[in-house]
């Protein structure tokens, strides 16, 4: 967006907004360089997310496919590995690995097969399994919270420098005594850069937060349910 903005031509001498980025002082160069980053990033972030979720998607329809189908958690821990882009894995993985640490725990202290495998603390696995499904969370919010950033202040440091850059404009018609359009128009165009340039980084920043915040929201009520199924198959099968 930024970068659009940059090479749009003036509607009357021809000078592109690049040209008005030469001419501007060091405060405005660093401002606009600084939108300019968080733009690229924001973008980069809004990218990357796409691809995570869209593969997380993917993947965790093919493990509920697979966990649905298996008989033993032993043969879906098989098939996880190869799954590793959905979050659900990352919760049974944490559950099986509970469970398997609670029998080996009981076979211990019990005699006798039937004793043998079942778990010793379900609320232990309840636990174990909602830390699990709270760091997939994390994995899958993680970076969206700079879009949130760029989308509230971009528009803020853009206005900053459009000030600034009108108070040097005024500063310049003190000096040189004339208020010809002519000579007051490069320096309010030269301000102006910053705001559109702040509004183009905070716009698109904006929708993608508020996209990606829904995702994430839905991707939690996914992990609860699938948290409560493998409890209630554990109770079922291990109790």
């Amino acid at each position: 967006m930024i970068a659009f903005l940059m090479f749009q031509l003036g509607p009357e001498q021809g000078a592109s907004l690049f040209d008005f980025f030469k001419q501007a002082g060091p405060v405005a160069k660093i401002i606009l360089a600084g939108l300019t980053v968080m733009s690229l990033g924001s973008w980069a972030v809004m990218i990357g997310k796409l691809i995570q979720l869209r593969r997380a998607d993917e993947q965790s329809e093919k493990f509920l496919e697979a966990f649905h189908r298996s008989q033993r958690f032993s043969e879906v821990n098989s098939q996880a590995g190869k799954l590793r882009a959905s979050p659900l894995v990352g919760i049974f993985q944490a559950g099986y690995a509970e469970i398997d640490s609670q029998i080996k725990n009981a076979q211990g202290a019990e005699t006798g097969d039937r004793k043998a495998y079942r778990i010793t603390s379900l609320p232990a696995l309840q636990r174990t399994l909602t830390r699990s499904a709270s760091v997939e969370l994390q994995t899958l919010a993680k970076w969206v919270t700079f879009l949130a950033t760029t989308a509230a202040a971009a528009p803020f440091i853009g206005l900053f420098g459009t000030v600034w850059g009108i108070m040097d404009a005024f500063r310049d018609i003190g000096m040189t005594g004339s208020t010809s359009i002519v000579a007051v128009a490069p320096g309010i165009a030269e301000a102006l850069i910053n705001t559109a340039a702040g509004l183009g980084a905070a716009i698109p920043a904006l929708i993608g937060y508020n996209y990606f915040s829904h995702r994430v929201r839905t991707l939690r009520s996914r992990l609860e349910d699938f948290a409560l199924e493998f409890l209630n198959l554990a109770e079922r099968n291990f109790t």
